[in-house]
């Protein structure tokens, strides 16, 4: 692997901008289920349609009673940033990685001390009236509804949701627009533990290649854009990330 990573490296140092795309590998890697695939939760454990934005405006209460059980399944107490998204922080701090788009919704990336993350897919560790817009930390909101009440409500009188995008919703515009934009000024983008099958961030990768970006993927196994890949690294997103930004630190002094 190190002769991959080595030339990975070497072409991040170099690059005016690069991109990081981040999936669900990079998330099980801290203990945190996927949700697709044979042994993915919604397989295996909860139903897609209890998570629709029709059934949350349906029955909110119903909703969130279904939502709390996701939430433990989704956050073991001893969740925390893995080497993967320590390695990515360090590149940002470095000035070698100028943003993270995430399909995750876990918050481990700013956990872990990037900055410049777009969240696809929102993030579950907050919550958002309906109504008025407010945005909340989760925690505190949902011990209300481990206490009761059913949706739990803003001081405003609307109900909160997750503030991440339900089956049914459309991916936030701003978030999506700052990926294109980012993976088509890309000179290297990064796609780390990600299978590249769900749209809109599937897309990603092949745009920075048609832009004339050095696309690089991490992954234990092939994707659709395998292809096309300059970099195709297979391997624990664990390990390459921390070898390839090591490199990088070695490479810049």
């Amino acid at each position: 692997m190190s002769h991959l990573t080595e030339s990975l490296a070497a072409a991040i140092a170099e690059a005016d901008h690069v991109a990081a795309l981040t999936g669900a590998g990079v998330s099980t890697a801290s203990g945190i289920p996927s949700f697709r695939g044979e042994d993915g939760i919604w397989k295996t454990e909860f139903d897609p349609a209890d998570f629709h934005y029709s059934r949350f405006q349906a029955d909110p209460g119903g909703f969130w009673a279904e939502r709390l059980e996701l939430s433990e399944r989704m956050f073991p107490d001893d969740v925390a940033p893995n080497a993967a998204h320590e390695a990515l922080a360090e590149l940002e701090e470095a000035g070698q990685l100028d943003a993270v788009i995430t399909q995750n919704t876990d918050g481990l990336h700013q956990t872990a001390g990037s900055e410049s993350v777009i969240e696809l897919h929102g993030n579950s560790r907050r919550v958002a009236c309906q109504d008025c817009g407010t945005r909340l930390d989760a925690d505190p909101v949902e011990q209300r509804a481990r206490e009761g009440e059913l949706p739990p409500e803003c001081s405003c009188g609307g109900v909160f949701k997750p503030d991440t995008v339900l089956f049914g919703e459309q991916l936030p515009t701003g978030a999506l627009q700052q990926a294109r934009r980012h993976a088509r000024e890309a000179d290297v983008f990064l796609a780390v533990g990600s299978s590249l099958k769900v749209e809109p961030a599937a897309s990603l990768p092949r745009v920075a290649a048609r832009e004339g970006a050095r696309l690089s993927l991490v992954n234990l196994e092939e994707t659709p854009v395998t292809g096309q890949a300059d970099d195709d690294i297979r391997a624990d997103v664990t390990e390459a990330l921390p070898e390839v930004a090591a490199t990088v630190r070695r490479r810049s002094g």
